[in-house]
């Protein structure tokens, strides 16, 4: 996991998993005791988040989750850094910490239908291809590095290379930021949480540019 922390007022810490790695969950929540946030925001959309509360937080069981070829193929590649699970055993554990706690947790991201938009706008037909391309080659070959963060970093090299990938990820990372004077309009502390491959993009958004209220 890989962190850092911002501003006065608000501070706002933010925390990047690899995803998958269940031996991040500790060092995550490890952080947000310490931290003690008034809310938590997380890198997911609205659907998404529900969907991980209503079948992996207050279920009795958890429901079979089906993966693709490239999903099986990154646990496959990661595997050799310790025990994963899908979905993100962070994200669900943030959830449960908070929820168990009374800290309210929003999702960040763009709901489906305007990260749908977003892809379209960005992801044309020849780079959807060249995706594509990407994502079947990594996933008959994942990198083998020698840590889970470089594995994290270099999936992500891989298959969102081309200029559309970026500026759909940096697209859904800027929507991600300009919802934290929402998040913390009465100044309290504030978490975010997103994946490991993300950190960089964000860390350098508000490091360049915080929103307004974010001081």
């Amino acid at each position: 996991m890989i962190s850092a922390t911002f501003g006065s007022s608000p501070r706002i810490l933010l925390l990047a998993p690899v995803r998958g790695l269940t031996s991040e969950v500790p060092l995550v929540l490890s952080a947000l005791e310490a931290f003690a946030p008034a809310r938590v925001g997380l890198g997911l959309s609205s659907d998404e988040l529900r969907s991980l509360h209503d079948y992996f937080v207050v279920a009795d069981a958890e429901p079979i989750v089906p993966l693709t070829g490239n999903e099986t193929s990154e646990v496959r590649g990661l595997v050799r850094f310790g025990e994963v699970r899908v979905p993100n055993p962070s994200f669900v554990e943030v959830l449960r910490w908070a929820w168990s706690r009374g800290v309210p947790i929003e999702p960040l991201d763009p709901d489906d239908e305007r990260t749908a938009a977003l892809f379209a706008e960005h992801i044309g037909y020849f780079e959807l291809v060249r995706r594509t391309v990407r994502e079947r080659r990594v996933a008959r070959s994942p990198p083998a590095p020698s840590s889970a963060d470089d594995f994290a970093l270099l999936w992500d090299k891989e298959v969102a290379s081309g200029r559309g990938s970026r500026e759909f990820a940096e697209a859904r990372d800027q929507h991600l930021v300009g919802q934290l004077p929402s998040l913390s309009a009465d100044r309290a502390p504030i978490a975010v949480v997103v994946d490991r491959e993300r950190f960089e993009s964000i860390r350098d958004l508000l490091t360049r540019g915080p929103p307004a209220t974010i001081a």
